[in-house]
C-alpha cells in the first residue's frame, strides 16, 4: 500500500474522530478576559516522547487547545541514535511551523529534569533552550529567570521521586520560590492530583496548573473518542498571545480541568461558573407556589450541584446535575410566590481548596 495512504489511515485512527464532534474542550470567557485552554507540558521524539511534533499540534487542534507548549527534558534524549538534532530549540521549531496559521499558539519551553531536590520543572516563554543545559540545576534556572521564563514545579508528588507520592519541600524549594524560581506548581499531572501540591499553591500563592505531559497518543491516554479529555489548565488572560498569556499565568490566573472536575482558587473558579451557569428561564406553574426553572450550562463541566438552599423540589432529590452544553429543569417549592429568590448549591465536582466544594448561588426571579 502507497505510504503516504498509510500514514493518512494511521492519523485518522490516532485523533479519533472526523470534525470537532464535541471533543474539543470548551469553556466560556470570563468579564473582561478571554478563557484560553492551554497544555504546557508535552514531549515528542525529540526528548522521550513516540511521535513527531506535527502529531503533537494536530492533537491540540482536534482538543480545540488554544496554546502548547514543547517542553522537551534538556539532560536526555531517549532517540539521540536515531534524532541526534543538537539544537533543543528543533520541537518548537518544527511545532510552530506546523500550527501555521491555525490560530494555536506555540510556546518555546523546556523540562529541567534533576533528581529532588529540585526535581523537575517547565521553564516556558524561553527564548534559546540550549542556554539551560549546565551541571548546575539552579544555574539552568536562573538562565531561564534571565530569559524571563515562567518556571512551574512539575509533578512534586511523582512516586518515582517520592515513593508516598508526598510532596517533599525543601528549603531549597522555598528559596526557589522566594527568589522567583518557581511561580507554579503542577497540581495535576496526566492521571495523578495532588492535594498536598494544591494546598502548596495556596500557601505560597503558586500558579495553579494541570498539564497532560503527554508521550504517547492522547486518545489512547484519555480514551478522548469514549468521552474522556486531557487534563488542561483554563487561564484567563486579556488577549490571546503570548504577552497576555504570560502575565495572566504569572498572576495565577488560571482553573484546572481534570478527569470532569474543575479545580481552582475561588477568585477565577465562581467567576468561570457564573459565566457557565445560568437560570434560562423561570416562571410559576399555574395555581401553584412551584417555580418551573431551567438552569442552562454554557460549557464542558457536567455540574454537580447538592441544594443548600431554603427551597427543596418538587421534581427532584437535592442533588442535581446540569449536563454539558445542556440545560436541567427543577422545580422548586417556594410556598409563597416571589418576585425574586436565590439558589444555593455546593458544587461537587469542582474544589476551591483540598476537600473543600465551592458554594455558587443562582438569582431565580420568576415570571408572574
Amino acid at each position: 500500500m502507497n505510504r503516504s495512504i498509510l500514514n493518512l489511515i494511521f492519523i485518522s485512527i490516532i485523533l479519533g474522530h472526523g470534525g470537532n464532534n464535541g471533543r474539543a474542550i470548551e469553556f466560556p470567557d470570563l468579564p473582561g478576559f478571554k478563557t484560553l485552554v492551554c497544555d504546557l507540558h508535552m514531549h515528542t521524539v525529540f526528548s522521550d516522547g513516540s511521535v513527531w511534533p506535527n502529531i503533537r499540534v494536530m492533537e491540540a487542534n482536534k482538543d480545540g487547545l488554544d496554546v502548547i507548549a514543547t517542553t522537551e527534558h534538556l539532560e536526555y534524549l531517549s532517540w539521540v541514535s536515531d534524532i541526534p538534532h543538537p539544537d533543543r530549540n528543533r520541537s518548537y521549531e518544527l511545532a510552530k511551523g506546523f500550527a501555521g496559521k491555525s490560530g494555536l499558539l506555540v510556546i518555546n519551553g523546556s523540562e529541567i529534569t534533576r533528581d529532588m531536590p529540585p526535581g523537575h520543572a517547565n521553564a516556558i516563554f524561553i527564548k534559546d533552550a540550549n542556554k539551560l543545559i549546565n551541571d548546575d540545576p539552579i544555574e539552568s534556572y536562573l538562565e531561564a529567570r534571565k530569559q524571563d521564563a515562567f518556571i512551574f514545579w512539575n509533578h512534586p508528588y511523582w512516586a518515582s521521586q517520592s515513593p508516598d507520592a508526598s510532596v517533599p519541600l525543601d528549603q531549597l524549594h522555598i528559596e526557589m520560590i522566594n527568589n522567583g524560581l518557581l511561580e507554579g506548581i503542577e497540581i495535576v499531572n496526566d492521571t495523578t492530583y495532588s492535594n498536598e501540591a494544591f494546598q502548596l499553591a495556596l500557601d505560597y500563592d503558586l500558579t495553579i496548573l494541570g498539564t497532560s505531559d503527554i508521550h504517547d497518543i492522547i486518545d489512547w491516554q484519555y480514551r478522548i473518542p469514549s468521552g474522556g479529555h486531557r487534563p488542561v489548565t483554563l487561564v484567563f488572560a486579556r488577549e490571546k498571545n503570548e504577552d497576555a498569556l504570560k502575565k495572566a499565568l504569572k498572576n495565577g490566573q488560571t482553573v484546572v480541568w481534570f478527569n470532569k472536575k474543575l479545580i481552582g482558587k475561588s477568585d477565577f473558579l465562581l467567576p468561570l461558573m457564573n459565566s457557565s451557569l445560568k437560570v434560562k428561564s423561570a416562571g410559576y406553574i399555574n395555581n401553584t407556589t412551584i417555580v418551573h426553572v431551567v438552569i442552562s450550562n454554557n460549557s464542558d463541566a457536567p455540574y454537580t450541584l447538592r441544594n443548600q438552599s431554603d427551597y427543596d423540589f418538587y421534581n427532584a432529590t437535592n442533588l442535581i446535575t446540569v449536563p454539558p452544553h445542556g440545560s436541567t429543569i427543577i422545580d422548586v417549592r417556594t410556598i409563597t410566590k416571589k418576585r425574586k429568590f436565590e439558589l444555593e448549591f455546593e458544587v461537587l465536582n469542582a474544589l476551591v481548596k483540598p476537600d473543600t466544594h465551592p458554594i455558587f448561588r443562582l438569582v431565580v426571579r420568576p415570571k408572574q
